[in-house]
């Protein structure tokens, strides 16, 4: 699972740009506990989630023309420039170019080949999130495209993930891993094909919660909506598919004990 040792194509940050941050930090604060930190005057609205005073998301204002609300996964890289580069040269696209963040980092935007945004940092005075892997913090990432084998080769060449198959209901579905480490140990997220009604290659993000029928309910009645019950999945724990007030969507996972 997810940690804050963060190497070389780990989740680091995660952000959701939202047509109302007001409200989607209630939203979230109800949900999840978070308190909303805002970055400063300089930093157009943007802010913090934090638990326990520590990082654990941020949240922004939409800023690319035609965009819709969503989560935007980061991945650590050393090399931003060189990182775009590869990104479109193996078909990918560039939509916000590398940038220095107040000294904080570097951050670019990234479209795969299959339409799925996602963003790298690279790290300067900040590291990336402050807490993981706890109850209502990130703990998983999943990439839901149309060809997990087309994926798995742009993102193994960008970040030299592994991959591991496991069999899932109705699907194979491939565990992500990076380089370096014990592959389970290492693992950070998955790779699933595109279902039934689902036309959008998109990253979700999976928060570890202690209830997911709790949050599921408490979701309901703060304006969001259910995508998927809550329901066990063998092996892995019970989670549910969510959406906000305007359409963000998430998951929540209460994760099987781990067996040593």
């Amino acid at each position: 699972m997810l940690s804050t040792e963060f190497r070389t194509g780990s989740p680091n940050w995660i952000d959701l740009g939202s047509p109302d941050p007001a409200l989607a930090a209630t939203f979230y604060g109800d949900l999840f506990g978070w308190a909303f930190v805002s970055a400063g005057p300089d930093a157009g609205g943007y802010g913090f989630f934090q638990k326990d005073g520590k990082t654990v998301a941020a949240l922004g204002s939409l800023t690319e023309e035609g965009a819709h609300t969503a989560w935007t996964t980061y991945f650590k890289t050393d090399d931003i420039q060189e990182t775009a580069r590869r990104v479109v040269a193996d078909g990918g696209a560039v939509r916000a170019e590398p940038m220095d963040i107040m000294g904080e980092g570097w951050m670019a935007q990234f479209t795969d080949p299959q339409g799925a945004p996602f963003a790298v940092w690279q790290p300067g005075k900040t590291q990336g999130l402050e807490k993981t892997s706890e109850d209502n913090t990130l703990l998983w990432v999943e990439l839901h495209v149309q060809d997990p084998v087309r994926a798995l080769a742009f993102y193994n060449a960008l970040f030299g993930w592994r991959s591991a198959e496991m069999s899932a209901p109705g699907m194979t579905y491939r565990v992500l891993s990076i380089e370096e480490g014990d592959q389970q140990d290492a693992s950070f997220g998955g790779v699933a094909p595109l279902q039934a009604g689902q036309h959008k290659a998109r990253w979700v993000p999976y928060f570890a919660v202690a209830d997911a029928d709790d949050i599921v309910r408490a979701a309901e009645d703060g304006g969001g909506s259910m995508i998927m019950p809550a329901a066990d999945v063998p092996g892995v724990g019970r989670i549910a598919w969510l959406a906000d007030p305007f359409g963000a969507e998430f998951a929540v996972l209460k994760p099987n004990p781990r067996q040593t």
